[in-house]
C-alpha cells in the first residue's frame, strides 16, 4: 500500500501560485525608465513605484511563498500513521 500524500497541499500550491504572480509584477513594475540615447538623463528611472513599491511587491511574494511551503496543513497528524 502506497502512500500517495503530496509535501503541499492544494491550498499551499495556490498560495505559492499567487506569490509567483505577485514576484512577477514587482518585476514588471521595476522595468523600464531607462533612455535610447546615454547623453541623455531620464529622471523616470527614480520614481516613487521602482524604488519603493515593486522592490515591496518582491519581498511580499517571498514571503508569501515561505508562508505557504512551511504552513502545516490541517488533518495532518503524524500520530495516525
Amino acid at each position: 500500500m502506497s502512500n500517495n500524500k503530496f509535501a503541499l497541499s492544494p491550498k499551499s500550491v495556490r498560495f505559492i501560485v499567487v506569490g509567483l504572480i505577485v514576484m512577477i509584477s514587482g518585476y514588471i513594475l521595476m522595468i523600464g525608465g531607462g533612455s535610447d540615447d546615454p547623453n541623455v538623463f531620464n529622471p523616470e528611472m527614480f520614481n516613487f513605484t521602482r524604488l519603493v513599491v515593486s522592490p515591496l511587491l518582491i519581498l511580499l511574494g517571498v514571503a508569501i511563498i515561505i508562508i505557504a511551503i512551511m504552513k502545516k496543513p490541517k488533518g495532518d497528524d503524524e500520530a495516525q500513521n
